[in-house]
This record gives C-alpha cells, structure tokens and sequence, in this order.
C-alpha cells in the first residue's frame, strides 16, 4: 500500500536475447515491486512478460511482487530458463572431454 506522496526514484529492467530494457521510474514511497513494474509501463510495451509466473528480484536478490522498493533500487523482471542449467554444463562438460 502507498503511504506518501513523496516519490522515490528506481529502475525498471528486463533483458531479452537482443536487447536491455533500462526504465527510469519515480514512484511514491510504499510502492511494491509490482505497482512500481506497472508504472513504468513495461508490461504494456513486452506483452510476454508474465509475472503470474515470472520471477522478480533487485540487484540480483530474488524479491516477492509485494516487496517495498526504495529509492535508487533496480528492479529486474527474471525470463524463464528453457534449459536446465545442470544438464548444459554436463552436455559441455562432455564435449570438452571428447565424450
């Protein structure tokens, strides 16, 4: 829930194969990682994030959608991994070893 009117300035960040989404937002203190992720109007402009079931996290700590953000936090929208990072370093593994 929104305390104040004072607002505080974070940033809003998803990385594609292609490309990085960096986006300035001022929000009001109280803000969570989910109204902050929706002012900064990402989800109208990636229409395939999902935070239903996508992850979120700042600076790289995996965080909850009803997490406060505070003032100069980065807030990253995590895409779903589509390979199991274990099995593709034993495929790697085995490459190198000539197996």
């Amino acid at each position: 829930m929104v305390e104040s009117t004072h607002l505080i300035r974070i940033q809003v960040c998803y990385a594609m194969p292609q490309r990085q989404i960096l986006l300035d937002v001022s929000v009001p203190v109280g803000s969570t990682l989910h109204q902050a992720i929706n002012a900064s109007g990402i989800l109208q402009s990636v229409p395939e994030i999902d935070l239903s079931v996508w992850r979120v996290g700042v600076f790289s700590k995996l965080k909850t959608l009803d997490s406060e953000v505070h003032e100069h936090d980065r807030v990253e929208i995590y895409r779903p991994l589509i390979a199991d990072p274990m099995e593709s370093r034993r495929r790697r593994a085995a490459k190198r070893h000539g197996e």
